[in-house]
């Protein structure tokens, strides 16, 4: 058996033997040293013995179950890595095993290698840090930011740009395609940045400077500030600003900088977005050259759900809460072979599409699970067609 460079130590706990069993093989294969235990009584006489470096743990399990042994192993092992391995039924559970501690999540049925993705991930940010022995802090950030869910790495990137940016003053420009979320993630940032009882006031450029002059625009954009307060103004589609509007923003920008004294600045600040790519976008003509470099590399960008997938089912489930606590009749969760449909599928409208038809499988009087049937029918052709291919 060949050993990996860190040859580390890997406990799995589960009470289905046929699933040990496997797991055992593949990563012995890779060349990890693989401890087994069928509940969490045997994998907590195993953690006091010694340690080690990643713990895979079943949620659902008789004696102690997965959120009590991650409690165990956090106060007995605090280098450990807990990875939660959840059903379609227990995300609620998992959700709250991350924000105690938990690395990730595994959701059952899962495939050996992304087990073993997980497994290197974590070795990886442990050498990154000198082999201090823990993984990179995780917390609440971790599947969430204020409304922003995900777990994805795109979005730890997400979360991380936001938190860089939310202490200042100056300009942020969003990127990403249609219903990636921009102007939710300027509204957390809002929310981080200060009171959110602030004014946030959101304008489309395309209709809210048609036809304006260099002079109508220039004050435009002050009647915008004077409204926002100290508060936020967010303008969505920025390159569909008018060649006169975009000039008369950069001379207002650069007229008063984010590092003036605050009674010489704007009050409110300043957060665009847009679903051009920003290079592209300046090639084109669409980005005033003089504009872009104002934002001062403050550039946040919403990666497509197709390049996230991995959020998925934590936004599926978030969507079922979200509408659930409408007094709707209740929806707890997705059959496998939907959540199969939704991988395969490559959501050319994001998480407005995903919204919608969670929505929809509501409206259409849905009792407790989504199943196949209840899913538009172009998904379902889709998504059919990619697993086959």
């Amino acid at each position: 058996m060949r050993r990996t460079m860190e040859a580390a130590d890997i406990l799995f706990v589960d009470d289905d033997r046929a699933i040990l069993d496997l797991v055992a093989e593949y990563l012995e294969e890779a060349g990890y040293r693989v401890e087994c235990a069928d509940n969490g009584l045997r994998a907590l006489e195993r953690i006091r013995e010694r340690p080690f470096a990643v713990v895979f743990t079943d949620i659902k399990m008789p004696d102690i179950d997965g959120i009590e042994l991650l409690s165990a192993i956090k106060a007995l092992r605090p280098e450990t890595a807990v990875v939660m391995v959840t059903g379609h039924g227990t995300m609620e559970s998992a959700i709250r095993a991350m924000k105690a501690g938990s690395y990730d999540y595994l959701q059952k049925p899962f495939k050996l290698p992304v087990l073993r993705d997980i497994v290197v991930r974590i070795l990886g940010e442990r050498r990154a840090q000198g082999d201090a022995g823990r993984p990179a802090p995780r917390g609440a950030l971790r599947h969430r930011l204020g409304r922003l869910v995900g777990i994805s790495p795109r979005m730890q990137e997400v979360y991380e740009g936001l938190e860089r940016v939310r202490a200042g003053a100056g300009p942020v420009l969003i990127e990403g395609e249609s219903g990636t979320g921009k102007e939710l993630a300027a509204r957390v940032l809002h929310e981080l940045s200060g009171p959110a009882e602030r004014p946030f006031v959101a304008v489309a450029c395309r209709s809210g400077f048609r036809g304006l002059e260099a002079e109508a625009a220039a004050e435009r954009f002050a009647e915008l500030w004077a409204a926002a307060g100290e508060g936020t103004v967010y303008l969505d589609e920025l390159c569909d600003l008018p060649a006169v509007a975009q000039e008369a923003l950069a001379r207002l920008v650069r007229s008063r900088p984010a590092s003036a004294e605050p009674a010489l600045r704007p009050q409110a600040r300043l957060v665009a977005a847009t679903q051009k790519a920003v290079r592209e976008a300046l090639a084109r003509g669409e980005l005033d050259a003089g504009l872009f470099p104002l934002f001062g590399g403050a550039l946040i960008r919403m990666p497509p759900l197709r390049e996230r997938l991995e959020d998925l089912c934590l936004l599926v489930h978030h969507f079922l809460e979200r509408f659930n606590a409408r007094g709707a009749r209740p929806v707890y969760t997705v059959t496998p072979e939907v959540m199969d449909i939704l991988h395969a599928y490559r959501w050319p409208g994001n998480l407005i599409q995903l919204e919608n038809v969670i929505e929809r499988a509501f409206a259409l009087g849905v009792e407790a699970v989504i199943r196949v049937e209840d899913l538009p029918p172009e998904i379902q052709t889709a998504g059919a067609v990619r697993r086959i291919s």
